[in-house]
Protein backbone atom coordinates (compact mmCIF):
# COMPACT_ATOMS: atom_id res chain seq x y z
CA UNK A 1 0.00 0.00 0.00
CA UNK A 2 1.52 3.38 -1.12
CA UNK A 3 1.35 6.22 1.43
CA UNK A 4 2.38 9.89 1.75
CA UNK A 5 6.65 9.72 2.15
CA UNK A 6 6.81 11.45 5.28
CA UNK A 7 4.47 8.45 6.56
CA UNK A 8 7.47 5.80 6.51
CA UNK A 9 10.09 8.07 7.37
CA UNK A 10 10.49 7.66 11.05
CA UNK A 11 13.04 5.44 12.49
CA UNK A 12 12.23 2.34 12.88
CA UNK A 13 10.78 2.13 16.22
CA UNK A 14 8.04 4.34 15.89
CA UNK A 15 7.22 3.84 12.03
CA UNK A 16 3.84 1.89 12.93
CA UNK A 17 2.65 4.59 15.15
CA UNK A 18 3.36 6.99 12.34
CA UNK A 19 2.09 5.35 9.75
CA UNK A 20 -1.10 4.97 11.91
CA UNK A 21 -1.56 8.28 12.03
CA UNK A 22 -1.09 8.80 8.80
CA UNK A 23 -3.72 5.98 7.52
CA UNK A 24 -5.86 7.18 10.42
CA UNK A 25 -5.74 10.56 11.39
CA UNK A 26 -3.77 12.85 9.22
CA UNK A 27 -6.55 14.69 6.35
CA UNK A 28 -9.34 13.58 7.97
CA UNK A 29 -11.91 15.75 9.16
CA UNK A 30 -12.02 16.88 12.87
CA UNK A 31 -14.64 19.12 14.42
CA UNK A 32 -15.08 19.63 17.64
CA UNK A 33 -13.23 22.13 19.81
CA UNK A 34 -11.50 20.00 22.49
CA UNK A 35 -10.33 18.03 19.41
CA UNK A 36 -9.06 20.99 17.90
CA UNK A 37 -7.70 22.95 20.64
CA UNK A 38 -5.77 19.66 21.26
CA UNK A 39 -4.23 19.77 17.43
CA UNK A 40 -3.12 23.23 17.49
CA UNK A 41 -1.45 22.41 20.96
CA UNK A 42 0.61 19.78 19.81
CA UNK A 43 1.60 21.56 16.12
CA UNK A 44 2.36 24.16 18.60
CA UNK A 45 4.53 22.53 20.80
CA UNK A 46 5.83 20.36 17.76
CA UNK A 47 7.21 23.77 15.86
CA UNK A 48 11.03 23.53 15.60
CA UNK A 49 10.65 19.58 16.41
CA UNK A 50 10.11 16.67 14.29
CA UNK A 51 6.25 15.32 14.14
CA UNK A 52 7.51 12.17 15.75
CA UNK A 53 8.94 13.48 18.88
CA UNK A 54 5.56 14.72 19.73
CA UNK A 55 3.21 11.94 18.72
CA UNK A 56 5.40 9.49 20.67
CA UNK A 57 4.46 11.91 24.12
CA UNK A 58 0.95 12.58 22.93
CA UNK A 59 -0.23 9.86 25.56
CA UNK A 60 1.56 12.43 28.28
CA UNK A 61 0.46 15.58 26.89
CA UNK A 62 -3.19 14.57 27.06
CA UNK A 63 -2.46 13.37 30.71
CA UNK A 64 -0.77 16.61 31.46
CA UNK A 65 -2.87 19.18 29.99
CA UNK A 66 -6.47 16.73 31.39
CA UNK A 67 -7.21 15.74 27.91
CA UNK A 68 -7.06 19.33 26.69
CA UNK A 69 -10.51 20.28 27.46
CA UNK A 70 -10.30 24.29 27.31
CA UNK A 71 -12.14 25.17 30.20
CA UNK A 72 -9.74 22.29 32.26
CA UNK A 73 -6.65 24.35 30.83
CA UNK A 74 -7.84 27.60 31.24
CA UNK A 75 -8.11 26.67 34.80
CA UNK A 76 -4.49 26.17 35.26
CA UNK A 77 -2.34 27.70 38.03
CA UNK A 78 1.19 28.86 38.15
CA UNK A 79 1.41 25.65 40.32
CA UNK A 80 -0.01 23.56 37.14
CA UNK A 81 2.92 25.36 34.81
CA UNK A 82 5.12 24.37 37.56
CA UNK A 83 4.36 20.93 37.54
CA UNK A 84 4.29 20.85 33.53
CA UNK A 85 7.59 22.43 33.46
CA UNK A 86 9.40 19.30 35.72
CA UNK A 87 6.95 16.68 33.68
CA UNK A 88 9.64 14.60 31.32
CA UNK A 89 6.87 13.11 29.66
CA UNK A 90 5.93 16.51 27.38
CA UNK A 91 7.92 19.14 26.05
CA UNK A 92 9.24 21.30 28.20
CA UNK A 93 9.22 24.85 26.96
CA UNK A 94 8.24 27.56 29.15
CA UNK A 95 7.02 29.76 26.49
CA UNK A 96 5.02 26.55 24.55
CA UNK A 97 3.04 25.33 28.12
CA UNK A 98 2.01 29.52 28.98
CA UNK A 99 1.07 30.02 24.71
CA UNK A 100 -1.02 26.46 25.71
CA UNK A 101 -2.66 28.07 29.03
CA UNK A 102 -3.06 31.29 27.37
CA UNK A 103 -4.99 29.84 24.07
CA UNK A 104 -6.87 27.77 26.22
CA UNK A 105 -8.28 31.50 27.92
CA UNK A 106 -8.33 33.07 24.65
CA UNK A 107 -10.57 29.81 23.04
CA UNK A 108 -13.03 30.52 26.03
CA UNK A 109 -14.06 33.79 25.01
CA UNK A 110 -14.52 32.49 21.05
CA UNK A 111 -18.00 33.19 19.93
CA UNK A 112 -19.60 30.21 18.18
CA UNK A 113 -16.45 28.27 19.29
CA UNK A 114 -13.09 27.38 18.21
CA UNK A 115 -14.22 24.83 15.64
CA UNK A 116 -15.91 27.00 13.79
CA UNK A 117 -13.41 29.81 13.98
CA UNK A 118 -10.97 27.51 12.50
CA UNK A 119 -12.69 25.70 10.12
CA UNK A 120 -14.04 29.52 8.56
CA UNK A 121 -10.61 29.79 6.82
CA UNK A 122 -10.73 26.42 5.05
CA UNK A 123 -10.72 26.50 1.52
CA UNK A 124 -13.64 26.05 -0.38
CA UNK A 125 -12.33 25.71 -3.76
CA UNK A 126 -11.48 22.90 -5.86
CA UNK A 127 -7.73 21.72 -5.11
CA UNK A 128 -4.72 20.48 -7.13
CA UNK A 129 -3.36 17.05 -5.58
CA UNK A 130 -0.08 17.60 -4.89
CA UNK A 131 1.66 14.53 -6.88
CA UNK A 132 4.87 14.68 -4.74
CA UNK A 133 6.03 15.69 -1.51
CA UNK A 134 8.07 18.30 -3.18
CA UNK A 135 4.45 19.70 -4.05
CA UNK A 136 3.00 20.17 -0.91
CA UNK A 137 3.24 23.95 0.16
CA UNK A 138 3.91 25.15 3.88
CA UNK A 139 1.64 27.72 4.10
CA UNK A 140 -0.81 29.10 2.03
CA UNK A 141 -3.29 32.46 1.83
CA UNK A 142 -5.45 30.49 3.87
CA UNK A 143 -3.32 29.46 6.79
CA UNK A 144 -1.35 33.21 6.65
CA UNK A 145 -5.47 34.20 7.28
CA UNK A 146 -5.92 32.10 9.93
CA UNK A 147 -2.49 32.98 11.76
CA UNK A 148 -2.98 36.32 11.03
CA UNK A 149 -6.71 36.06 13.23
CA UNK A 150 -5.78 33.86 15.84
CA UNK A 151 -3.35 36.39 16.44
CA UNK A 152 -5.24 39.21 16.42
CA UNK A 153 -7.08 37.78 19.35
CA UNK A 154 -4.84 36.90 21.24
CA UNK A 155 -3.57 33.02 20.26
CA UNK A 156 0.36 32.41 20.28
CA UNK A 157 2.46 29.92 18.73
CA UNK A 158 0.10 29.62 15.41
CA UNK A 159 2.06 31.43 12.81
CA UNK A 160 1.29 30.55 9.11
CA UNK A 161 2.99 27.56 9.24
CA UNK A 162 1.88 26.10 12.02
CA UNK A 163 -1.71 26.84 11.01
CA UNK A 164 -1.18 24.79 7.71
CA UNK A 165 -0.09 22.04 9.69
CA UNK A 166 -2.79 21.99 11.60
CA UNK A 167 -5.45 22.23 8.35
CA UNK A 168 -3.40 19.38 6.95
CA UNK A 169 -3.72 17.36 10.09
CA UNK A 170 -7.73 17.83 10.82
CA UNK A 171 -8.71 17.91 7.48
CA UNK A 172 -9.27 21.19 5.94
CA UNK A 173 -7.26 20.54 3.37
CA UNK A 174 -5.82 17.39 1.79
CA UNK A 175 -2.41 16.83 1.30
CA UNK A 176 -2.11 13.45 0.77
CA UNK A 177 0.10 12.85 -2.75
CA UNK A 178 -1.16 11.68 -5.31
CA UNK A 179 -0.12 8.02 -5.48
CA UNK A 180 -0.99 7.65 -1.63
CA UNK A 181 -3.62 5.15 -1.34
CA UNK A 182 -5.67 7.97 0.99
CA UNK A 183 -5.91 9.99 -2.56
CA UNK A 184 -7.61 7.30 -4.10
CA UNK A 185 -10.36 7.29 -1.52
CA UNK A 186 -8.74 3.87 -0.01
CA UNK A 187 -9.75 3.10 3.85
CA UNK A 188 -7.23 1.43 6.06
CA UNK A 189 -8.77 -1.41 7.90
CA UNK A 190 -9.55 0.46 10.83
CA UNK A 191 -11.95 3.56 10.97
CA UNK A 192 -10.46 6.50 12.03
CA UNK A 193 -11.41 7.53 15.39
CA UNK A 194 -12.38 11.76 16.09
CA UNK A 195 -11.63 12.92 19.41
CA UNK A 196 -14.68 15.65 20.27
Amino acid sequence: MERCGWATSAPEAYREMYTEYHDQEWGRVLTGDDALFERMSLEAFQSGLSWITVLRKRPAFRAAFAGFRIDAVAAFTDADVERLMGDAGIVRNGAKVTAVLRNARVAQQVEGGLSALLWSFAPTGPRTRPKTLADVPATSPESVAMAKELKRRGFGFVGPTTAYALMQATGMVDDHVATCFRAAGAEPDRVARDRN
